[in-house]
């Protein structure tokens, strides 16, 4: 366990590193000059000369790259081109909010969907099976826009419960929190809730048909015990790579479902960052993501462990 654990860490350095070259680069292919966008009306050449230089943006890509790196391994993610921020400011300001949006989406998709997809295999081609299925397809086929828009049309307009839009912080108050958050979580929640559902199930199907679940019926084990210690345990393993990423996707920022309810999360900073040409804001919260991502991997990695003892002398 411990030397997989070491060589997935050890892993971490050279994706991130790959990671900040792809981003450096590719953002390059962005069309437009930053220079001219940052000073706006003012199309004085001079000026523009001046902020090319003060952005390092006169100098070649590599010595950019290397200016940038540097500053990066030092802990600083620089200043926003837009505002003059720092971006590590901008990054603590927005992740606690994507946290908990992500995290609430998160909770919402495995209640539903894990359950769903052991009760689908467990009465497979029955009516409850047909019921799952259709629910799962409805949930990846529905638009998450569309849907936040007609939540804020019934729940908001008709029936008054939950505000339509806005945020309010944890820490400022709670329960006002959780009533902005809880209808866009429950939109992402959705889609990832019909994913996992039909991998559960489809693991689910190969797990009933094991000869270690054979045997555990052979010996009179009842069936809840079957199902949930023996079936259940080995077809989590391959959900929880699927969940891992899925949450990774969700911390990413959901982009369209921000917009709806007016969530000001890592989706909105990144969209108008592209935007404003805003380099600095684009690099920081894509490595941030990435590193994210990573983390989540290796969680996964952690949790197969525990899922399945067998893994525990790797």
């Amino acid at each position: 366990m411990r030397g997989l654990l070491g060589l997935r860490v050890a892993q971490i350095i050279p994706t991130l590193l790959l990671v900040s070259v792809l981003v450096f680069l590719l953002q390059e292919l962005m069309p437009g000059d930053p220079a001219r966008v940052i000073a706006g009306e003012e199309q004085d050449p001079q000026a523009i000369a001046e902020i090319r230089a003060e952005l390092w943006l006169d100098r070649p890509l590599p010595v950019q790259y290397v200016h940038w790196l540097g500053k990066l391994l030092h802990g600083d993610l620089g200043y926003s081109w837009r505002n003059r921020e720092p971006v590590m400011e901008l990054v603590e300001q927005k992740l606690p909010v994507t946290l908990q949006l992500s995290a609430m989406a998160f909770v919402i998709a495995v209640v539903i969907g894990v359950p769903a997809g052991v009760v689908a295999a467990v009465k497979r081609n029955t009516a409850w099976d047909y019921v799952a299925n259709a629910i799962g397809l409805a949930g990846l086929s529905t638009p998450t826009f569309w849907l936040g828009i007609m939540l804020i049309l019934l729940v908001s307009v008709q029936l008054g419960w939950l505000p339509p839009s806005g945020y309010v912080p944890l820490t400022q108050d709670w329960v006002r929190s959780l009533a902005t958050t809880i209808m866009p979580a429950f939109v992402l929640g959705n889609a990832i809730a019909a994913i996992l559902m039909r991998h559960t199930r489809s693991a689910m199907l190969t797990a009933l048909g094991q000869d270690y679940v054979r045997t555990a019926r052979a010996k009179g084990l009842a069936e809840l015990v079957v199902i949930t210690r023996h079936a259940l345990r080995n077809a989590l393993i391959p959900v929880v790579t699927l969940g891992a990423l899925e949450l990774g996707t969700l911390l990413s920022g959901a982009v369209l479902t921000e917009q709806v309810f007016s969530i000001p999360g890592f989706g909105k900073l990144i969209v108008d960052a592209v935007f404003n040409r805003d380099y600095p804001v684009v690099q920081g919260v894509v490595l941030v993501t990435a590193f994210l991502y990573v983390a989540l991997n290796l969680i996964a990695d952690v949790l197969y462990v525990v899922i399945n003892p067998r893994l525990r002398g790797a």
